[in-house]
């Protein structure tokens, strides 16, 4: 089976190639139905990575985020037709204690390896999670993302101590947002304040005890632990004001991604005995989670829905060339390719 995959080969050039895919008896053949464009894919893109990674990576078909449709499973776990969710980390090999996401071994679609850019991704079954009826094809394209949040939250609540009565957040984009909205329904039970340096992201966190402005926060107030959703050049002072406000022993979780060392308030960190742990990317569990959360709680889709920027069709490269221009503008909300080849 020949299968066209769109390759980025040099910033913002991009050509198609077409590939054997062999029908493996042992895996299953999706077609993209839409993709969501993330930072990741952004700053390859846009040649913003070195030049080294640059050169190790591409050519490389860009996007991690998508969900698709079964055409051909020979191993009888799907049906053609099924929707699926694409889980984009590939693991080699089990460790019984480093989660997939972490291990050195693991490859990672559209970070080293052909992401779902193509015609049709040839997938194990167990890298795909079937997507339940009803729920929204759009929202379900960057549930990658969404698992994000969700794989950070699942390791706050095992690392954090059992004071939780305040929980920041700070950051106001996408990942910000999305973090905020899921933590509100997994643990309920803490008030949720959220801190931004724009005044109309924030007003959509409608679920949240509070939003503050970062250079209007009240006097008095603390938090008892706080997730970092900033990333890039605002990350060194999100984490120093987190640092500043959290309550002594609480735990820091970070989430945001800078290309460059960030300096921190070291000596704070130590005299409040804080606990501070990093998330990347997410596992099969994180997936089938979010999975069930978009599908025990519709009204997360609502939400969800209020981030979607643009839906784009997509049928050549032109206009997979146009989609990233129109992401490229934006500083809020999720553009995503409708696939329509």
């Amino acid at each position: 089976m020949i299968n066209a995959v769109y390759q980025l080969t040099a910033p913002r050039l991009l050509e198609v190639t077409y590939k054997e895919m062999p029908l493996d008896k042992n895996s299953v053949i999706i077609r993209p139905l839409k993709l969501s464009i993330c930072h990741a894919d952004q700053r390859y893109y846009q040649g913003t990575r070195s030049q080294s990674v640059l050169k190790k990576k591409l050519p490389m078909a860009l996007i991690h985020e998508c969900v698709a449709q079964v055409v051909y499973d020979p191993t009888g776990t799907f049906k053609p037709g099924d929707k699926v969710i694409p889980i984009p980390n590939t693991p080699t090999e089990q460790d019984d204690v480093i989660a997939e996401n972490y291990l050195y071994t693991s490859r990672f679609r559209a970070s080293g390896f052909d992401g779902f850019l193509q015609d049709y991704v040839s997938c194990a079954p167990d890298r795909l999670v079937k997507l339940p009826d009803g729920v929204n094809t759009t929202v379900a394209a960057f549930s990658e993302l969404i698992s994000v949040s969700v794989h950070a939250i699942s390791r706050y609540e095992k690392i954090a101590h059992s004071r939780r009565k305040k929980v920041g957040i700070w950051g106001d984009g996408n990942l910000g947002f999305i973090t905020a909205l899921l933590f509100s329904y997994i643990a309920p039970e803490s008030d949720l304040y959220i801190l931004g340096a724009n005044q109309e992201k924030l007003s959509y966190f409608t679920f949240a005890k509070e939003t503050y402005h970062v250079d209007h926060i009240p006097e008095g107030f603390n938090v008892d632990h706080a997730f970092e959703c900033v990333g890039g050049a605002g990350s060194r002072s999100a984490i120093n004001q987190i640092i500043d406000y959290i309550n002594p022993e609480g735990t820091i979780s970070i989430m945001g991604v800078s290309e460059n060392f960030v300096d921190i308030n070291t000596r704070m960190i130590l005299e409040k005995g804080l606990r501070m742990f990093g998330s990347s990317r997410s596992g099969r569990e994180d997936f089938e989670k979010t999975v069930e959360l978009l599908e025990a709680h519709p009204e997360l889709s609502h939400y969800l829905e209020n981030i979607v920027g643009e839906e784009i069709p997509v049928a050549t490269i032109s206009d997979i060339h146009e989609a990233f221009r129109i992401d490229y503008s934006r500083n809020f909300g999720k553009t995503v390719m409708t696939w329509n080849k």
